[in-house]
């Protein structure tokens, strides 16, 4: 059986923020459009060598991270063809895949995202259309 308890907790610019007490990763399934990415560190100081406060980091518009789970993508209706009486009649619902794929890093829009806590990790959910950039580096995970 399984028991997730909710927190939500309010963040700067009207985004809520979640803690998810569930353990494993792979129960989390993406709904529509979504994707769920681990934010990369910011840096920390700028090229001149200035350090940066968090309040500062969160306030940038333009966020990077990999992508971690993909939703299934675009829900497009069904061109049904019932010509005849006798044929069953079942619905099913096709997509249009997203572009993002597990494992590529991505430029997104900060403001446009619900950010959680999974097992004291952040992650953000962010919809397809917020992502800027895709980086993807095929021989990533490769020894």
């Amino acid at each position: 059986m399984l028991f997730c308890n909710f927190h939500t907790v309010p963040r700067k610019n009207n985004i809520m923020s979640l803690t998810i007490e569930e353990k494993d990763l792979e129960k989390i399934i993406m709904v529509g459009d979504r994707v769920l990415i681990k934010p990369k560190n910011p840096a920390g100081k700028t090229k001149a060598g200035l350090y940066l406060p968090p309040t500062v980091q969160e306030s940038e518009h333009v966020h990077s991270g990999y992508i971690v789970k993909v939703g299934p993508g675009y829900p497009i209706p069904a061109i049904s063809e019932y010509d005849e009486v006798w044929k069953e009649k079942k619905e099913e619902i096709k997509y249009v895949s997203l572009q993002t794929h597990i494992g590529d890093l991505v430029v997104y829009l900060n403001k446009n995202g619900w950010e959680i806590e999974f097992n004291n990790d952040k992650y953000i959910i962010m919809p397809h259309s917020a992502i800027l950039m895709i980086i993807r580096d095929e021989n990533l995970f490769e020894a």
